[in-house]
């Protein structure tokens, strides 16, 4: 396959895994700023921080607080990470892939982009932004869906599984930054009433609190929620499972190829590395640091992923 086919595709499939991580970190901003209304403002200011746009955001706000927090993260045509943005590049990519495509799969896509832009095109208000979150999120759904429904088990469909989960890897580290990084006040509230509900929250942001709940079959505790996020293969959006993926698709491509490169093996300590560890082991070196670095290996793993596969040639 050539490089830029293939890197159309791994880019179009992170562009609408990010438009649905966008929407449920704005979800989770909105429900704990809910909680803890005296400082929403503080909430907001987390969430802009764990998307990564702080510098792009101070350009065009002094302030933080909902409605602009909200209305830059889902319409600001400038912010290159909006979900308007996102989505418009995602079929931009898709139309660069276009004959690797199956019509369902491309269809799909046309139909989420047709339907965001249509969504986003009214300011939002409280009133509006839990339907609009819940369009976005079922449009993901749905090209992910043609995907698996109707694309060979080739290197295409490696490509677009390589995107989607180097991309929900760094959104489920995001998430788990957000509650601990920023928005927890004072070390003494940790496993109090709010903080359980914060909690809670960020569960109800990966669609992961039934499964938790089925999975532990106790109480939610912040040990016990990170470690079903970071740790948990069974958990389809926790890190272990995603960066498993990665490898999984990585090796497929190493065997269609012939050839082992320099990602297969990052991917490979990666794996070795999380599989190594224990909750209580990541809570004594720093949550915090531990995501910290996880992202920052996750972000080099995808570039890498780009040298070896050639993306920009």
């Amino acid at each position: 396959m050539l490089g830029k086919t293939a890197g159309a595709l791994f880019w179009m499939f992170r562009y609408m895994e990010r438009c649905e991580n966008t929407a449920r970190l704005v979800e989770a901003g909105f429900y704990i700023a809910l909680t803890r209304s005296k400082s929403a403002d503080d909430e907001w200011a987390s969430i802009i921080k764990s998307s990564g746009n702080g510098a792009q955001y101070a350009v065009l706000h002094e302030h933080y607080n909902g409605p602009e927090v909200i209305d830059f993260l889902l319409r600001e045509r400038s912010n290159p990470s909006s979900v308007l943005s996102m989505i418009d590049l995602a079929r931009s990519n898709a139309r660069m892939a276009r004959t690797a495509l199956t019509r369902e799969v491309w269809e799909a896509v046309n139909e989420a982009w047709l339907n965001i832009c249509e969504s986003l095109k009214e300011d939002i208000t409280p009133k509006t932004l839990p339907s609009i979150i819940g369009l976005i999120r079922r449009q993901s759904a749905l090209v992910q869906g043609a995907l698996h429904g109707t694309m060979l088990r080739n290197d295409i469909y490696d490509f677009a599984r390589l995107g989607t989960f180097i991309e929900r890897a760094d959104n489920t580290a995001r998430i788990l930054d957000v509650k601990y990084y920023v928005l927890l006040p004072s070390i003494s509230v940790v496993g109090g009433p709010m903080d359980n509900v914060q909690w809670e929250t960020i569960l109800r942001s990966v669609s992961a609190l039934r499964a938790y709940r089925w999975v532990t079959k106790g109480a939610v505790t912040p040990r016990g929620i990170a470690d079903f996020l970071i740790l948990d293969r069974t958990m389809p959006r926790s890190l272990a499972m995603c960066e498993w993926e990665v490898a999984h698709s990585l090796s497929h491509l190493s065997n269609a190829y012939g050839t082992n490169l320099p990602s297969q093996t990052m991917a490979a300590e990666l794996i070795e590395h999380l599989s190594s560890q224990t909750i209580e082991a990541v809570f004594d070196y720093g949550l915090h640091e531990f995501i910290g670095e996880f992202l920052a290996t996750n972000q080099n793993l995808a570039k890498q992923i780009e040298t070896d596969y050639r993306f920009t040639v």
